[in-house]
Order: C-alpha cells, then structure tokens, then sequence
C-alpha cells in the first residue's frame, strides 16, 4: 500500500514550526524525525550527520533503538547509510537487507525493517549527512516521497550548517561541515594574512524555505526566468557577443542551460513539494553541483561553474538582490573568488583585505601582480575553495608556501600568529637596511626599482629605499576608471607620480591593455587568441587619437622634468618608429602653442616579444632604453597561457634557455651602450634575482614587498663567483631542475638569504 504523502507542503509547514520552536538542538532533531515518520507513514527514520573524521554518526531516531543514538556509527561508503553518502544519490530499495552493501549494527534493531530509503543530505553540493526512512514491509518507495524526503533534508541541512549540531556532538568529535581544513594551493603573493571569509560573489542567503503557496511560486519561478532569458538573448544580440567566436560560443552554452526543460521541471517538481521558487533553484543546484562533483569528465566538471552562475543568477531575480561589492568589509577580510579582475580587486577598501584566496590565477595574472603591489598575501589554484567555504569562517592564508587554513584550530591560529610578529620583526630589517647602498659584496652597484600603477603604490618607493619606478603601468588608472580618461585626468595623475618620485626616475608605459586586460567602457573585437591579438601598442598605433592623447598628458606632466616613456608589446622596429613619431608630432604642437615641454625625453620599449631578440642591433640603435617585460616574453618564449592554470607551472623560468635569451639582451645592451631593465615578477624573487645579476643584468625592477628581500641577497653576494659559476652551468646545458639546485646551493653555502 502507497504511504500518504499527499501533503509535502503541511510536513514542510510543521517542520517550520518545528525549527522556530526554543528548545536544543537534540530535542529539535528529534522532533523532525518524528514528524518525518509520521508524515510518510514510515515506521523509521534516522538522521546521520557526517564528522570530520569522515565517519557518519546516527544524531536521532523514530523507530530505532534510541540508545544507539551518538554510539552507531558508518565510515562513508560502509553500509547502505555510507553508500548514499559517497554517491550523493537516493537509495530506494524494498529489501534493504539483501544488498551487499548492507551493514548490520546490532544495537539499532532495524533487523525488523526491509524497506529503505535515504537521501543524503546537501548543502553547496557536499554532503553533510543522511536522511532515512524505513518499513517492514517489501516496498519500493515512490518518486514524489523521494522528492519529499529530499526537500526535508534540505532543511535540515540548513540546521546543520550553521552549527547547532555542534552543541550536541560527543567529545572529541567534530561535525564536518565546520571542521578545520588545510587547503594547498600556490603561492602568488608573500604575506600571511589572518582573518574572516568574504565571498567576492557572495552567496545569496535565503531564509525563506517553505512556501505558502506553490502556484505564487511557480508563478514567481516563470517571471524571473524569462527576465533571466531576455537578458542572455540580449547579451547574444549585442555587438559585443553578435560575432562568432570563443566568448560567443561559452555564451551560447550558457544560454543553452537556461532554456533546459530538465532543469526547470526539476525545480517546478521541488516547488510543488512545498519549497519556495528561491529554495528550490537551491536544492536542484545542490544535487545537481553533487553529482558533478563525483564526475570524471573534465568537459562535466567544467561546465558545474556555469550552471553555479546561472542558478546563482536566477535565485537573484527571484529575490530582486544584485550583486554589489559595496557590502561592509570586516576589519580582517579574506577575499574568497574564483577569479578576479585587477579592477575588482581595487573596488575594496584596501585597509580592510588582509589576504586574497583564488580557485583560478596564476604567479603572472593582472590581479596577482596588483595584490603583490598592495602587498595583499595571495594563494590561487586552491581547487573548490568557493565551495569549501561559509562567509564570516575563520581563515588563514600562507602567501609564503601557497597554504590556506580553514576554520584552524587554536593552536594553528597562535602559530601563524607568532609567524607574523617574525615576519615583522624580519620586515624591520629590510627596512634598517633602506638607506644602505645597493651594492654586491664584491662592489658591484645594482639599481633596484619599483613596480607601480597607482598612487598608493609610490609610498613604497620611499619606505623600499627604491632607486625610481622602472615600470608604470598606466592602464590601471584606465581599468578602475567608469568611462575612459580624460587628458586633464591622466596629466594629474602623471604630475602627482612625478612629484611623488622627485628626483628619482619614472619609467611611464603606454597603455596596455587587450588580452585579460580590458576595459569595461571599451569594447574590443572578440578574438581566439587575446593575448597575442589586438593588444598594447597594436591597439595604440590603429587608435592613435587614444595614443597621442596619452602621450599628450604625460609630455605636459614632464614639462620641465625628465621623462622616460616605453612602448609595449613591440614585435617590430617600425612600431617603435611609429610610436616614436607620434611623439615628436606632440612635442612639436606643444612647442607652437608655447607650452613647456621635458628639458629630458627618453624613450624606450618594452621587450616581450620574441621576434626582438632577432633585431637586437637594430632596435638598440633607435631607443634610448630597454626594458625587458620577462613575464610576457616567458609566455610567448613557451607558448604558455600565463592564465592557464593547466601549463602555467609546466615549464621553468630559470631554464638554461630561457637564461640564455635574457643574457643575450643584456650583452648587445652594454655593447651598444644602451641601458636595459628587467621589470617582469622574475626579478622580485631573490633566487631568480641572483642568476639576473649573474647573467649581467643591473637594473631590476620589482614590486615593492620585494625590494627588501633582494637587496638583502645581493648585499650578501659575491657576484663574480657566482657569475662565473653559473656561466659555466650554462654553457655545459645543464637542466632547468640542476640550475636552480645550483643556485638554492650556492646561496646555502655563502649564508645568502633568500
């Protein structure tokens, strides 16, 4: 005979009332179950919670033994309770005891019942527990008391997760869902930072689980999915996305899932088993972002982010929030993202971001290299990491060695807490050594400079004790800007970094933007291969009314100075000749308008492009200065996305090769008497640093936290020895692995700190 579940909606409402109700966590438990079994008409039915052990404990029952609470317990996959934990799926079976997988535990008594069901219980796709039913006779359970079930487990997942069962777990155990975790990921900027989650797309918190009426729900449903269709079509249709390409395509795959007829069914079934429209876009994510989960597919695993965004997206219309990252930080926040712009990282308050964490990004991304400049410690590629967290958990990020600690423990906390009055305690030295000279042990003068691209970063140049800014990347004013500045915009800007250098020098880039940097106001043409497409000086020398007036702003902010301006992305001496007479066309209106002009102007390019080191003579004999932009070059010199996490770390900076192209610019460079830079992240890292001083190089330039750690190596360094040790490893090909243990050996050997 069918159990009556005719009324999902009434055991939802009771359930309600149930969980407003001020009693404990274990007199709450243990009235859900009891109206669970007799709603179903189940004679059982058992709550286990999992712990952090992985071991899945019965919290409450209707129709067990009742001492077997907190003392029967399953390790996920054991038995048909573990089963349903490890798969995330329903078990529905009418003879629970001839399953193989089936467990006995003595002190349940549940020998008496053959019948079983259970759903695990889920929450962001991971399980938190399993929720039973069970019955004497041989029955297979229906489909809609399966969907019951799991629409009631969903509230109690929600009860899981914020806590209240920790009140009630045994002494020594530990819920998992709010167990402590060690996550490795990589290191991309130095720092520790200790703090409390906040998610960059923060989760829309939804309160309201039961409906009151469904057809106001489904009706709730129909209008914000057509709102959420119109808005992908008109995505589609506009010019940004109406060519066919990559974007186009993800976009359409996109919309693809939005018009699912699956999907939606899914979520009108949950609403018909009491849920609100919200609660049940929830529920049908979390199940399917559970099986995905367990997916080997790259292609499946891959696409669980879209269909996260799109149910996040549709659980916003339905609730009329929008994103906004103008929420109040906490004084101690820890940014959580998958990915990020350089530009959303910049719209935080500064003062409050003790730490950045990314599932995605690797050491050379643009939001990377601006957390390194604000000194904001930085973990990425720590997989699942948006999933894994609850905003407000306490979380501490390693920038050292690529570590995150979730929820820690006390005596992990007061470790780290202890690593960073030492890290502040080493911070003071590199400050004591701030006016000291930059120079080798064996005399050998170095300038290191600064990496900049706003005006907070030029403090650091005096507190570093940096020589200049070799590297000023103006297209970070035009990428936190709304609408593209202005002339009068960007000469104050100009002005204010000169003024903030003084006597020191300042190396201004054009901007560069294209690849992963764009700018939201500008639309660009939609390529297969951004990164070596329409980019920098390609895209200045085809706007040249964009160019000029850059150039423009930057020779009135010169006007009476010395100004050094370079080129990006720079394939061809002719570009640099183009660029050059721009230039000189804007020198000359300035002089028939009476305007001051630089009592110095040097010009330079930057070197990133492989197809320089075939016209090094020839371009050397035009410029004033190179400057090499190692991390681009290292991409191109590869052909390795710097942004794909799959081949980012596939090959070595420090590879003979790529050392021995880095050495063949900076020997033309000093046989042509022509200065050259390098101003990419390798020359931030002490042990990099040291094989670029011993190849020749002598100017380096680098973000600020970096500036102390170098000079302390180099001051250190007996460079003619290591010079001409390293030389001869060039030269005898050794490998990528034995230079650098050469080097990690030869620092080791001569109390080199790096």
């Amino acid at each position: 005979m069918r159990s009556s579940l005719a009324g999902p909606r009434v055991l939802l409402r009771k359930l309600r009332e149930v969980m407003a109700e001020p009693i404990n966590a274990q007199e709450r438990l243990d009235k859900i179950v009891r109206l669970i079994a007799a709603n179903v008409v189940a004679e059982v039915c058992s709550v286990y919670i999992l712990r952090a052990d992985g071991v899945l404990e019965l919290y409450a029952t209707e129709g067990l033994n009742k001492d077997a609470v907190h003392q029967t317990s399953l390790k996920v996959g054991e038995g048909l309770v573990g089963l349903i934990s490890s798969d995330a799926r329903p078990l529905n079976l009418p003879n629970a005891q001839a399953h193989p997988a089936f467990a006995y535990r003595p002190e349940t008594g549940e020998e008496n019942y053959n019948s079983f069901l259970g759903v695990p219980i889920l929450r962001a796709g991971r399980t938190l527990g399993v929720l039973v039913v069970q019955n004497k006779d041989h029955r297979t359970y229906f489909e809609d008391e399966v969907e019951a079930l799991q629409t009631t487990a969903m509230v109690i997942a929600e009860m899981v997760a914020a806590g209240e069962l920790e009140a009630i777990a045994q002494q020594g155990t530990t819920i998992d869902v709010i167990r402590p975790m060690h996550l490795k990921g990589v290191a991309l900027a130095d720092g520790i930072g200790l703090g409390h989650v906040v998610l960059h797309e923060p989760r829309v918190v939804i309160t309201n689980l039961i409906a009151e009426d469904a057809d106001t729900e489904k009706k709730r449903l129909e209008e914000s999915v057509t709102r959420l269709r119109q808005s992908l079509d008109h995505m589609l249709a506009s010019g940004e996305f109406s060519q066919h390409g990559e974007h186009r395509e993800v976009l359409e795959a996109y919309r693809m899932f939005a018009y699912d007829r699956g999907w939606i069914r899914k979520i009108d079934e949950a609403i018909r088993n009491g849920l609100t429209a919200e609660a049940a876009v929830e529920k049908v994510q979390s199940d399917t972002r559970a099986q995905m989960l367990r997916q080997t597919d790259p292609y499946l695993r891959e696409r669980l982010h879209d269909l996260d965004d799109l149910a996040h997206r549709l659980i916003r219309e339905l609730m009329g929030k929008n994103h906004s990252g103008e929420d109040d930080l906490p004084k101690d926040a820890i940014i959580i993202a998958r990915n990020m712009g350089a530009a959303e990282l910049l719209d935080y308050d500064r003062d409050r971001i003790r730490g950045l964490v990314l599932e995605e990004s690797g050491p050379t991304s643009h939001v990377t290299i601006v957390a390194r400049a604000l000194g904001i410690p930085t973990v990425g590629q720590v997989e699942d990491i948006v999933s894994l967290v609850e905003a407000t958990d306490a979380i501490i990020v390693d920038g050292e060695i690529g570590q995150i600690f979730l929820r820690p423990a006390n005596d992990v906390e007061q470790a780290f807490a202890d690593k960073v009055r030492l890290r502040s305690k080493r911070q003071e030295i590199y400050r004591q050594l701030r006016d000291e000279p930059t120079v080798t042990k064996d005399g050998v003068d170095v300038k290191l400079q600064l990496n900049a691209g706003l005006l907070v970063d030029l403090p650091s140049m005096e507190d570093a004790g940096a020589d200049g800014v070799g590297l000023f990347r103006t297209e970070l004013q035009f990428m936190v800007a709304s609408a593209f500045p202005r002339m009068q915009e960007q000469h104050s800007l100009y002005s204010k970094v000169l003024d903030a250098a003084g006597d020191k020098p300042v190396t201004f880039r054009s901007l560069d933007i294209g690849g992963d940097k764009v700018l939201p106001y500008l639309r660009l043409a939609q390529e297969e291969n951004p990164a070596m497409g329409w980019r920098a000086i390609r895209f200045g020398l085809d706007r040249p009314g964009l160019l000029r007036t850059q150039i423009r702003a930057m020779l009135h902010a010169g006007a009476g100075r010395s100004l050094r301006i370079m080129f990006p992305m720079v394939a061809d001496v002719s570009e640099f000749q183009q660029a050059r007479d721009y230039v000189e066309r804007e020198l000359k209106h300035l002089r028939q308008h009476g305007h001051d002009t630089p009592k110095e102007l040097k010009l330079g390019v930057m070197l990133e492009v492989p197809a320089l080191l075939y016209q090094l003579e020839e371009i050397y004999k035009e410029v004033d200065f190179v400057s090499v932009g190692s991390n681009d070059l290292f991409q191109f010199f590869y052909a390795v996305d710097r942004g794909n996490t799959l081949v980012a770390e596939r090959f070595e900076a420090l590879s003979p090769s790529f050392l021995r192209a880095l050495r063949k610019i900076v020997v033309i460079g000093d046989k042509m008497d022509t200065p050259v830079t390098l101003c990419g992240e390798l020359g931030g890292q002490p042990l990099a640093a040291m094989a670029l001083l011993a190849i020749g190089y002598r100017n380096l330039s680098m973000s600020p936290a970096s500036i102390g750690p170098v000079k302390a190596m180099l001051r250190s360094l007996d460079l003619s020895a290591l010079s001409e040790e390293l030389l001869k490893q060039l030269e005898a090909g050794k490998g990528s692995e034995d230079i650098r243990e050469f080097l990690s050996n030869f620092a080791s050997e001569n109390n080199i700190p790096v």
